[in-house]
């Protein structure tokens, strides 16, 4: 079978792959905090997520038109098939390593990172597409403070509507509204998460010369839609552990106020066509819900942790990609 197909088949096997491991590794930001107030059971949490993902996944494209062409352009990439797999294979290692120790790290630094490095590694750093790479960077690094300061916000105003309110009857009713917001929150990770992979695929498509233009495909969105639909069902109790419990101690309006907070963020990112982190954007909104109910009651020692977790993903990825690509350079030509 000639070469260049097959390594295109294990980009698609493994674009797949990144997005069932993405469902059950980022997704459980989506549902950390209706699981952690037990406004939904950890099944019930994981199913609705499984279909909110794979309906937002299948909505929008924006967001994969601009993985393909806004990093390197994939119509003059060297050697690009083999680079989105080296660049697949370090993702997927990156995101194995950080969910084995609960870690809520960001597949979007580690795909968009080990694309940036293997490309790098194949046509030096002329290949990147600087424009492009530097507003997906600022999205990346800008998004998570935007979430502190609008959950900040958002839980201000909370406190405010509801300082005569009964506490009980208030975190009763605030836990229904949890189904709501969980199930929002899911929605708009489908739409920006999963369509991560579908650009990758359409790099692939186009660095084979078997497609002529950035439109992704209706099979390639639907795979990735049910790829990361699939491993939202898996779940991801690690994360959600770390995520819904390790951070602050929440409670309903806490959960509701980053769970909109957050929202809003990761959708208006895919309305504008803006890769985000997801795990940035959800930790950062819970961050500033916990500062703005009580400084001290947020687990700062923890919150560091996964900041430097974020801070060291992405050049992490972008040099493990670069010595896999190295690798596979030397045992595959086409």
């Amino acid at each position: 079978m000639d070469t260049l197909l097959v390594l295109t088949l294990l980009v698609v096997v493994c674009a797949l792959a990144f997005d069932f491991i993405n469902g059950f590794h980022d997704t459980a930001n989506a549902i950390a905090t209706s699981v952690s107030t037990r406004a939904l059971k950890p099944k019930v949490a994981v199913l609705l997520a499984a279909i909110m993902n794979f309906v937002g996944a299948i909505t929008f494209t924006g967001v994969a038109k601009a993985i393909t062409s806004d990093i390197v352009d994939p119509f003059a990439l060297q050697n690009g098939t083999l680079v989105i797999l080296a660049a697949l294979l370090s993702a997927i290692a990156w995101n194995l390593i950080t969910w084995y120790f609960g870690i809520p790290s960001s597949s979007s630094h580690a795909i968009i990172g080990s694309i940036a490095g293997a490309a790098i590694a194949a046509a030096g750093f002329g290949v990147l597409n600087y424009s492009g790479f530097i507003k997906i960077l600022q999205a990346l690094i800008f998004s998570p403070f935007i979430a502190i300061v609008i959950g900040f916000l958002m839980m201000s105003l909370f406190k405010v509507l509801f300082s005569r309110a009964h506490l009980t009857r208030t975190n009763k009713g605030l836990r229904t509204v949890q189904i709501g917001t969980a199930a929002i929150q899911s929605f708009t990770h489908g739409t920006n998460d999963a369509q991560k992979a579908m650009g990758i695929i359409t790099m692939a498509l186009i660095a084979a010369g078997w497609q002529s233009d950035d439109e992704v495909q209706g099979w390639v969105r639907f795979a990735c839609a049910l790829a990361m639909g699939l491993g939202t069902s898996i779940g991801g109790y690690k994360i959600i552990k770390t995520v819904g419990g390790k951070i602050m101690k929440i409670r309903p309006v806490n959960g509701v106020a980053a769970d909109l907070s957050s929202a809003t963020i990761i959708f208006g990112a895919t309305l504008i066509h803006l890769p985000v982190s997801t795990t940035h954007v959800i930790s950062s909104a819970i961050m500033g819900v916990g500062a703005a109910q009580r400084v001290k009651g947020v687990k700062w020692g923890v919150a560091r942790k996964i900041v430097m977790t974020w801070i060291i993903t992405l050049p992490i990825a972008a040099t493990l990609a670069a010595s896999i690509y190295w690798v596979l350079s030397l045992f595959i030509s086409y």
